[in-house]
C-alpha cells in the first residue's frame, strides 16, 4: 500500500464498518493509535462526527506518568478532545500482567460507550499475526485461530479495527511522512512477555525467510473466522430442537449428533450463558455428566457456575430472586411474587377456573408439604412430588413454582396445570389465571 493511499483505504474500511454513533479512539500515544487518531480526526472533521480520544493510564511503570500529557497535546493539535481514564490492574491466580492490564483497559473503555457508539483501536496486520501465533501456542481451536475480528460488540457499543489489513511498516511510513510524534513503551523491549518475544525475536526472522508470511497468517485468520461463523450458524440450527420445555438441553438429542456437531452445540449453548470452556472441560461434561447412570443426579462445576442433569437433560440453574408468598389475591391486578407476577382476571369466554371460585379465599404459596393434586384430564390425584417428576420439573425449580391454594386445597400450579375440580366448563364465564415468570427463572 502506497503511503499516501492510507487515508482513502481507511475511509473505505470505515464505510464498510459503518459506525452509527459517536467515535472514540483508544489512544495509548504509541505509533498505531497515533496514526489511527490522525486518520479519524480528518474523517470526523469531513463528516461532522463527534470524536473523542480515550487514554487509559494503568500506573504500571514510571514512564507512563508522562503519557497522559503527551496524548492530550497530540489530540489537541489534531483538534480532538482527550480524556484520561485511570484504572487499577488486579492480578489473580494464573492471570498474566498483560491479560490483567488488557481486562482493566477494556472494562474502562467499554463503560464509556452508549448504544451505537464505536471504540476504534489501532490493531494492524502484525498484531493479527502475533495473536494467531499465541493462539497456536495455547492449542486454541477455530475461535482462537480466527484471531481478531474487524468488528465485535463491546459494552453497549462496538469495537472496530479499521487498520487490520495494514502493516506496522505502512503505519510508521505514514506517521513519518505526516510528521506525527509518538511514545515508545519501554516494556515493549521486555521479551519476558510472550507478545514481545514474538514481535522482537520470531516474526522478523519468519518474515525475512518468507516475506509474505504476515499476509499468509492474516488469510488463515480470515478463513478460521469464516469457519467460526459457519459453526455458529450450525449451532443455531441444532439448539432449538435440543432444548426442553424446562430450559434444559436434551442428552438423547445431543447423542444423535456426531461428536463434532455435539461439541459445537454444547459449546454454543454454554457460551450463550456466559461459560467458555476448554476442550477437556467439554469432554468431562459429556462423560461425567451426560453419560452418568440414568438414576444419578450428577453436577459439574465450571468456574462460578454449576451444570446439572435431570431426567435426561442438562441444566444451568441460575440464582434468582426469592419467592414471595401472597396471603391474598386481588382480582384484575398484577401481583409480584418475587419469581414472577400473577393475575386473576374475569372473562366471559375462555375461562380456565370455575366462576364459583371466590378470589378472596385464594392465596399463593411455595413448597407446601403433603399436597396432592389431580391435574385437568387426569384419572386420579397424585402426590405433588410425583407430579413434579412426571412434568420433568428439576428439584431446584420446584421451590420457585407458585401454588394457588383455596384454603389448604391446591387450585393450580401456575404455568403448569389446573386441578380438575376447579376447571371451568367449556365456553362459560369464569376466571383466567395469568402467569408471567421472571426472565430466566426456569433455566
Amino acid at each position: 500500500m502506497v503511503v499516501n493511499a492510507l487515508y482513502p483505504h481507511f475511509c473505505r474500511k470505515m464505510q464498510e464498518l459503518a459506525p452509527e454513533g459517536r467515535w472514540f479512539v483508544a489512544f495509548s500515544g504509541g505509533l498505531d493509535s497515533t496514526v489511527l487518531l490522525a486518520l479519524c480526526a480528518r474523517l470526523a472533521a469531513e463528516q461532522g462526527r463527534a470524536l473523542t480520544a480515550l487514554h487509559v493510564h494503568h500506573g504500571l511503570q514510571a514512564a507512563a506518568d508522562a503519557w497522559p500529557a503527551h496524548c492530550a497535546a497530540v489530540a489537541s493539535a489534531l483538534g480532538v478532545p482527550c480524556r484520561t481514564l485511570s484504572v487499577q490492574v488486579a492480578l489473580g491466580p494464573r492471570i498474566s500482567l498483560e491479560a490483567a492490564a488488557r481486562e482493566a483497559r477494556y472494562r474502562a473503555l467499554a463503560a464509556e460507550l452508549a448504544p451505537g457508539d464505536a471504540l476504534l483501536t489501532g490493531h494492524h496486520k502484525d498484531d493479527q499475526a502475533e495473536t494467531l501465533l499465541l493462539a497456536l501456542k495455547r492449542g486454541a481451536g477455530v475461535a482462537g485461530l480466527a484471531a481478531m475480528p474487524a468488528s465485535r460488540p463491546l459494552g453497549a457499543g462496538v469495537q472496530l479495527r479499521p487498520l487490520l489489513d495494514c502493516s506496522r511498516t505502512q503505519l510508521e511510513a505514514h506517521a513519518r511522512e505526516a510528521g506525527l510524534s509518538w511514545v515508545e513503551d519501554p516494556s515493549n523491549a521486555d521479551n519476558r512477555f510472550d507478545r514481545n518475544f514474538l514481535r522482537n525475536e520470531i516474526l522478523p526472522r519468519l518474515q525475512a525467510q518468507w516475506p509474505s508470511f504476515m499476509d499468509t497468517l492474516s488469510r488463515s485468520a480470515e478463513l478460521c473466522a469464516e469457519q467460526l461463523a459457519l459453526a455458529g450458524e450450525l449451532a443455531e440450527q441444532d439448539l432449538p430442537g435440543l432444548l426442553t420445555a424446562g430450559g434444559g438441553l436434551s442428552v438423547a438429542g445431543l447423542a444423535r449428533l456426531s461428536a463434532a456437531r455435539r461439541g459445537n452445540a454444547l459449546r454454543h449453548w454454554l457460551q450463550g450463558q456466559g461459560i467458555h470452556c476448554s476442550r477437556a472441560q467439554l469432554t468431562a461434561l459429556w462423560r461425567e455428566l451426560a453419560l452418568a447412570r440414568p438414576d444419578a443426579t450428577p453436577r459439574l462445576q465450571l468456574g462460578s457456575k454449576e451444570i446439572r442433569r435431570y431426567q435426561g437433560a442438562l441444566y444451568l440453574p441460575e440464582p434468582g430472586a426469592a419467592p414471595v408468598p401472597l396471603p391474598a389475591l386481588q382480582a384484575g391486578t398484577w401481583q409480584d411474587c418475587g419469581v414472577g407476577r400473577i393475575r386473576l382476571e374475569w372473562v366471559e369466554t375462555g375461562a380456565e377456573l370455575a366462576a364459583g371460585l371466590d378470589p378472596a379465599r385464594l392465596r399463593l404459596a411455595f413448597v407446601v408439604p403433603g399436597l396432592r393434586a389431580r391435574p385437568q384430564g387426569r384419572a386420579g390425584s397424585r402426590p405433588l412430588k410425583k407430579l413434579w417428576q412426571e412434568y420433568a420439573i428439576p428439584p431446584w425449580q420446584r421451590e420457585r413454582l407458585p401454588l394457588l391454594l383455596d384454603g389448604d386445597r391446591l387450585v393450580a400450579a401456575a404455568g403448569l396445570f389446573i386441578c380438575q375440580e376447579y376447571t371451568s366448563p367449556p365456553d362459560q364465564p369464569g376466571w383466567r389465571l395469568q402467569w408471567q415468570p421472571q426472565d430466566g427463572q426456569n433455566h
